[in-house]
């Protein structure tokens, strides 16, 4: 259900979250929100350790998220969760989570203030993903947004046909006898890639990092294939994380939006590159923003710079806020 509000001038409440030394902070509602430091009331957008980071007191986060950040932080962590649009009362401001669309259980938090509607995005994406909650629109006066891909460069194809393509390439790695290695992120690509290969040309094999995200995603209800040890590796797909050791005859391909950079597959010594990311592309952050309605732009990583300043020319009021967060670093 998207959250509609009537946009009107800003407030003089400008700081409705503001960033101190501990991250980015709500001081009406006494909470900090993807903190990168230790406090005593976390809200998180999503589980990616940028975001989720270990050390505070309690953790608030949408429903489908808490099962990452428990696999993440263990089991003897305060951690709390709202259905997605549930409203809770905290100190001053009401709050509620909305679907990002960036990987399972991810969120936009939506804080409202005497009138005032900041909405804190996270990351996101508005491509359809199977095996996420589609992006929400949230009506809002100020709206906090990521820029990993904020250059008009980063325009994903469509994803059937990337799909399409890493069929192909597993299927000609197999006539050649040789083992096909794709590297994704083990929590969100890799599932979106996992959800969507044609299982009928031969086994797949997922390495241990990312088979524990994958359970995650099976009981929260997405199809996804086992994990299986097949006899003749020649036939396999092996799915592992960018940071797994390589070894033995295999052909290499990595998931990733910055295969979108021209020299990106020959400075990693890999031999395809497939643009699939769990993040917006230009096009997807501009509609973001221009359907959240919002009169103030904040951008929290990434690309700041010149998406602040096409905003800008584009007569919207931006900003760059100064945060630690990485954008799914590898």
């Amino acid at each position: 259900m998207e959250i509609t509000h009537p946009v009107s001038p800003a407030s003089s409440n400008a700081g409705l979250v503001d960033v101190d030394p501990s991250g980015l902070w709500c001081e009406s509602g006494g909470f900090h929100i993807d903190p990168w430091g230790q406090v005593k009331q976390a809200l998180i957008t999503h589980g990616h350790a940028d975001r989720a980071r270990p050390g505070s007191r309690l953790y608030l986060c949408a429903a489908p998220c808490e099962p990452v950040l428990r696999e993440r932080f263990g089991a003897d962590v305060t951690i709390e969760s709202l259905p997605y649009g549930e409203v809770r009362r905290i100190g001053e401001v009401a709050v509620s989570f909305h679907p990002a669309g960036h990987m399972l259980g991810s969120a936009q938090i939506r804080i409202e203030h005497q009138g005032e509607v900041w909405v804190v995005s996270g990351d996101y994406k508005l491509a359809p993903d199977p095996t996420c909650t589609p992006f929400e629109p949230v009506h809002c006066h100020t709206f906090v947004t990521e820029a990993t891909f904020g250059l008009p460069i980063f325009r994903w194809a469509d994803q059937g046909v990337v799909i399409a393509s890493i069929n192909d390439w597993w299927r000609a790695n197999q006539e050649r006898g040789r083992s096909s290695l794709l590297f994704a992120h083990p929590l969100g690509e890799a599932q979106r890639v996992l959800a969507a290969l044609d299982r009928g040309i031969g086994p797949i094999q997922c390495h241990e990092a990312v088979e524990r995200m994958n359970r995650l995603y099976r009981a929260g209800g997405v199809d996804l294939p086992e994990s299986q040890t097949p006899a003749d590796m020649r036939r396999a797909l092996v799915i592992a994380p960018p940071s797994a050791k390589r070894s033995g005859i295999v052909s290499t391909g990595l998931v990733s939006g910055w295969m979108r950079i021209r020299g990106t597959r020959r400075h990693r010594s890999i031999d395809r590159g497939f643009v699939i990311s769990s993040h917006a592309d230009w096009p997807e952050i501009n509609r973001a923003i221009e359907e959240s309605g919002a009169e103030r732009v904040l951008v929290s990583h990434g690309h700041r710079a010149p998406l602040v300043r096409w905003l800008q020319e584009h007569g919207k009021a931006a900003a760059a806020l100064e945060t630690r967060f990485e954008g799914d670093a590898e």
